[in-house]
């Protein structure tokens, strides 16, 4: 029986789309793990009556590591987990936690009330906060005459 080193890059590939697999070519860095000079930390987005929100899974940071810029209905999220020393005594096999910078860019609908943004840190989960402004409508019925 022959040993088969485990490739990130394929995993389930069987089960993707082509286009998922672009997507993560050029989304992920080549070694699947980060050990470049950044990563892109995973974003659940959802949508409620009165907000969107916006989860962003980046354990181990502080509430200081993180900058939020909103521009011209552009969100960026950007942020940097420092590597720190190891010690000497420890003999690590594998290092598979991620270091380095991030940023995000998010194209925001125009109903979002960008004076209520908010933003909260816990538990290794950013949670972003984008109220709508219900007095901005996305959606028109135009009546045909």
């Amino acid at each position: 029986m022959a040993l088969v080193r485990y490739n990130p890059a394929l995993r389930n590939f069987s089960s993707n789309s082509f286009n998922s697999i672009l997507d993560r070519f050029f989304q992920d860095n080549f070694d699947g793990y980060g050990n470049g000079s950044g990563f892109v930390p995973a974003v659940d987005i959802s949508e409620t009556e009165k907000s969107f929100e916006l989860e962003v899974a980046v354990p181990g940071f502080k509430k200081e590591d993180f900058e939020l810029n909103y521009n011209d209905g552009q969100l960026t999220i950007s942020g940097e987990r420092k590597f720190e020393s190891e010690q000497k005594e420890v003999n690590y096999h594998k290092r598979e936690t991620r270091y380095g910078t991030f940023s995000r860019t998010f194209h925001l609908p125009e109903n979002v009330n960008d004076s209520k943004i908010q933003a909260n840190y816990q538990d290794g989960i950013l949670k972003i906060s984008l109220p709508k402004d219900q007095k901005k409508e996305l959606r028109k019925t135009i009546k045909v005459n």
